[in-house]
């Protein structure tokens, strides 16, 4: 399944180390100018080789759209783009020909089809969330025409974790440093700790925490097409992630109701509640309120020190990972998940159009 999206379709293709990579998103609505510059600067934030604590690899990330814009602005029709990949070095693969990588879906992948790239991961690689984020961008052109804004940012990088919410951020300082965690503190901790793990040649996870402000009411849909559990879905296909909660999330299970109902109360004409604790959604539709989540990545399954495994022949074996490797996802995970979210709330707001006169 390569197409996330009801309305709002992106269907993507490629691999890490083939000609290209791209995709094709149906259903965006026209008229939604493209700021190609924003495009590229979100593609910046993405990219590989921007900063100590990431990967080496160093593509341009340029987009190049193919179809669907016209004159600046969407034609409604399918736009289609590519990026291409130029910086792949694929011989630092050779090894891993005839080897399982742990952790890698490099078994899985050879038991379903039959065969698999070997260079990079071929199409289990994180390098297709450069499509995404190209996709993920367009979609924050069209809400912020709404007066949606998507901010994502690192919470947590192993046991350095923000002491409050995103409330108690100035989010505006994100992209102020390398992990874009809001806190300077934190962030040179987080970074501190990153990259003492990469001189050891491990890896080390974090989460990522996003919030969506100015979402009306209504958007989601009972009972499998709920808003939350489209958010989750599409976090959840990102690499390397390994969970999602959202308000309260696993923290309110040792909470009581009575804590943790958000009441209602009549905002001068508008109903509002007094606390947030449901992140945003109730019953799966948007209540108006920010809607706030967090995703979990675990350690990139790369890691430059030997291990064992078995080759394709089943015998044990040893590797040795060659190659540019990110020691930390979530720096680079923080536009994803932003691109993520976007794409899912658009397509909850075009659904949304097409449910009531």
């Amino acid at each position: 399944m390569n197409t996330i999206g009801t309305v709002l379709r992106l269907t993507t293709f490629g691999e890490s180390h083939g000609v290209a990579i791209g995709g094709v998103i149906d259903g965006f609505p026209s008229g939604v100018v493209v700021d190609e510059e924003y495009v590229r600067s979100e593609m910046r934030r993405r990219r590989p080789g921007q900063s100590r604590v990431t990967t080496a690899r160093n593509e341009a990330d340029e987009v190049e759209f193919l179809s669907g814009i016209f004159e600046g602005r969407t034609t409604g029709t399918p736009i289609g783009f590519i990026i291409r990949n130029t910086n792949n070095h694929s011989a630092d693969y050779d090894n891993l020909r005839d080897a399982y990588r742990p952790s890698h879906a490099d078994y899985t992948y050879a038991v379903k089809y039959g065969v698999r790239d070997h260079r990079g991961g071929g199409r289990s690689s994180a390098r297709e969330t450069a499509v995404r984020v190209c996709a993920g961008a367009l979609a924050k052109l069209a809400l912020k025409q709404l007066g949606i804004t998507v901010q994502a940012y690192t919470s947590q990088v192993g046991d350095i974790a923000l002491d409050g919410g995103y409330e108690a951020y100035d989010l505006s300082l994100t992209e102020s440093n390398a992990v874009r965690c809001p806190d300077a503190e934190k962030a040179a901790a987080m970074e501190n700790l990153i990259l003492d793990v990469k001189r050891e040649g491990d890896t080390i996870g974090g989460i990522v925490t996003c919030v969506a402000k100015g979402v009306p009411a209504g958007l989601g849909a009972p009972l499998y097409n709920k808003l939350s559990s489209s958010l989750a879905h599409a976090m959840l296909t990102i690499n390397a992630a390994k969970g999602f909660d959202y308000g309260g999330g696993f923290a309110s299970v040792t909470g009581r109701g009575s804590r943790q109902n958000d009441v209602f109360y009549n905002d001068n004409g508008t109903i509002n509640t007094r606390t947030n604790n449901s992140g945003g959604m109730q019953g799966g539709i948007s209540n108006g309120q920010d809607i706030y989540f967090r995703v979990a990545f675990k350690p990139v399954a790369t890691i430059l020190r030997e291990q064992s495994t078995v080759g394709v022949d089943g015998n044990d074996t040893l590797i040795s990972a060659r190659g540019r490797h990110d020691p930390c996802v979530v720096p680079r995970a923080v536009p994803i998940v932003e691109a993520m979210a976007a794409m899912v709330i658009l397509d909850h707001y075009l659904l949304a159009r097409t449910s009531r006169l």
